[in-house]
């Protein structure tokens, strides 16, 4: 006989009344007790629960699992399973704080008086959204707050659940919430994983408080979350630890009960302090680096030689935490703002925040020609014509990166950044261009005076857009090169207008003297051109 209880119970509590099809051809039709030997898969009992069942006609079984006492609801072995696996857990989870007491960092929210602490004082927790880097406590901080509100807690990662999860977690939700009045928190971690149509699924039980969601991202929650998620959630930024609460946290953990027991460790201070800077504020990276030597220095000591303390000096902890780990997303928020750092530092003229900020993007792995086409931006908006021997630096330091490539086109990188800082500064040109558009967009189209027109057009215009005959000179184009001073005489805009404002720094304030001498000779050529005119008029009359 096939007996159904291993696809009957999963899925249900002890005591509900389920079915499952039993396929039993040539037996009668009647009601039998059986004892079920299939073994155990519900996540409530560890040993073999009975169950009862019968056939009707219609060959569909109604069975009912007998609950198991709780006494007998662990096996001989549980208590060693559960103890090698808490052993095999890194350091990091096994002192992971379980109060606020033991939190470390985050107090801009967290301190007294700060907004998170309050809510929590006062058990008003609604949905949050953390965001921060890795190692910063957002994790931590979620299991510490289910367990000061007494909800139940659920913890999932949008990378491994789905919609289908999700909505089986919500039912339950709703379900406990109707039975019992208890809440459920539901923790959701790289929450940006999740696409929109995924995250809409939350929408409706965040709204009505059937969840309180805790989202945790590294990535920028108004960029990768959903809008409407957002503005029902409360958004916490976690900062990276500092070097000194680093330090605390690595200390804890070397007095702490659960984290070397009945190893003879020695940690100098000058390891913690490597630790806490290489570390760039990741705490996990931290207690990883002292898991790493203490655990090593203790396989490598003699056997029987117990007594004799693990000394983890400098060199011991820069070998074992390696290189700096850099966080960075060559796509996300750490992209743009180190490019905006880079190129606001070069605006300010600061050459040594320009070669620090572009170093950081060249060992995190940006592309070098992304660096290049923005210094050759930069030259142009915001040097100009102070100095126009940045545009032609600019554009041979990317045609350089394009044919070096790395390691050394950082020289190129290096060397075009900080002439580029140091040198003056004018944004004349990018002012002027940005608003004759705007002029183009928004104001009144300007007709091109008759004397610009076209050679053809010209020779074949009579008369002029009101009507009136066009007489020669009109319509004439005089060369400035025919000007013994090189500056034209006419009009070339023929509105009053003026876009381009050039500055007294640089190469540009001589351009401004040039300017200002060829306006001058254009204002005294337009006045006789007047006199002229008023006196040809006078005399027809």
């Amino acid at each position: 006989m096939w007996c159904p209880f291993r696809s009957c119970v999963r899925g249900n509590e002890p005591g509900l009344a389920s079915s499952a099809r039993w396929e039993e051809p040539g037996e009668s039709d009647f009601r039998r007790r059986r004892t079920c030997l299939c073994p155990r898969v519900s996540g409530h009992r560890t040993e073999r629960p009975k169950c009862e069942f019968a056939r009707p006609v219609s060959g569909t079984i109604e069975y009912r699992t007998m609950a198991t006492p709780a006494s007998q609801s662990a096996d001989l072995w549980s208590d060693e399973r559960a103890v090698r696996r808490r052993a095999a857990e890194p350091l990091a989870s096994r002192l992971r704080p379980t109060s606020l007491d033991e939190f470390v960092g985050q107090q801009h929210f967290l301190g007294p008086g700060k907004l998170l602490r309050r809510m929590l004082d006062a058990d008003a927790v609604t949905s949050l959204l953390f965001s921060g880097p890795p190692g910063t406590g957002k994790t931590t901080l979620a299991e510490i707050i289910a367990a000061r509100s007494e909800s139940h807690y659920e913890r999932a990662n949008a990378a491994s659940i789905g919609v289908k999860e999700i909505r089986a977690i919500v039912d339950d939700a709703q379900r406990r919430l109707g039975d019992s009045g208890r809440r459920t928190i539901l923790f959701l971690d790289e929450i940006h994983r999740f696409s929109k149509s995924q995250q809409d699924v939350l929408l409706a039980d965040v709204e009505r408080g059937v969840v309180i969601l805790i989202g945790a991202t590294t990535e920028n929650p108004y960029y990768s979350v959903n809008s409407a998620l957002v503005s029902r959630s409360t958004v916490f930024t976690f900062q990276p630890l500092s070097e000194y609460e680093i330090s605390t946290v690595v200390r804890r953990a070397i007095a702490h009960p659960n984290g070397f027991a009945g190893l003879p460790l020695v940690v100098h201070d000058d390891a913690i302090a490597h630790w806490a800077r290489a570390s760039d504020g990741d705490a996990r990276r931290a207690l990883g680096a002292l898991e790493v030597a203490a655990l090593s220095l203790a396989s490598s000591r003699g056997r029987g030689d117990n007594a004799s303390p693990l000394v983890v000096d400098l060199s011991v902890a820069e070998e074992s935490i390696q290189a700096k780990a850099i966080v960075y997303d060559g796509a996300g928020d750490q992209h743009y703002d180190l490019a905006s750092a880079f190129i606001k530092s070069m605006r300010g003229s600061d050459p040594d925040a320009v070669t620090y900020w572009l170093a950081r993007m060249l060992v995190a792995g940006e592309d070098p020609r992304f660096i290049a086409r923005r210094i050759a931006i930069f030259a142009s908006e915001d040097i100009g014509n102070a100095d126009p021997q940045a545009a032609i630096l600019a554009a041979a330091t990317w045609e350089n990166v394009e044919r070096i490539g790395m390691p050394e086109a950082q020289l190129n990188l290096a060397q075009a950044a900080i002439y580029m800082a140091c040198a003056p500064k004018s944004g004349a040109s990018s002012v002027a261009i940005w608003t004759a558009m705007d002029d183009v967009r928004e104001g009144r189209t300007i007709p091109v005076p008759m004397h610009l027109l076209d050679q053809t057009k010209r020779r074949l215009t009579k008369h002029g857009d009101d009507g009136e005959p066009v007489d020669a000179e009109t319509l004439r184009y005089r060369s400035p090169h025919e000007e013994s001073d090189g500056v034209g005489r006419q009009e070339y805009l023929g509105v009053e207008r003026q876009y381009y404002a050039p500055t007294t720094r640089g190469f540009e304030a001589t351009l401004g003297e040039r300017l200002a001498k060829a306006k001058a000779i254009r204002r005294r050529s337009a006045s006789r051109g007047e006199e002229r005119r008023a006196d040809s008029k006078g005399a027809d009359d």
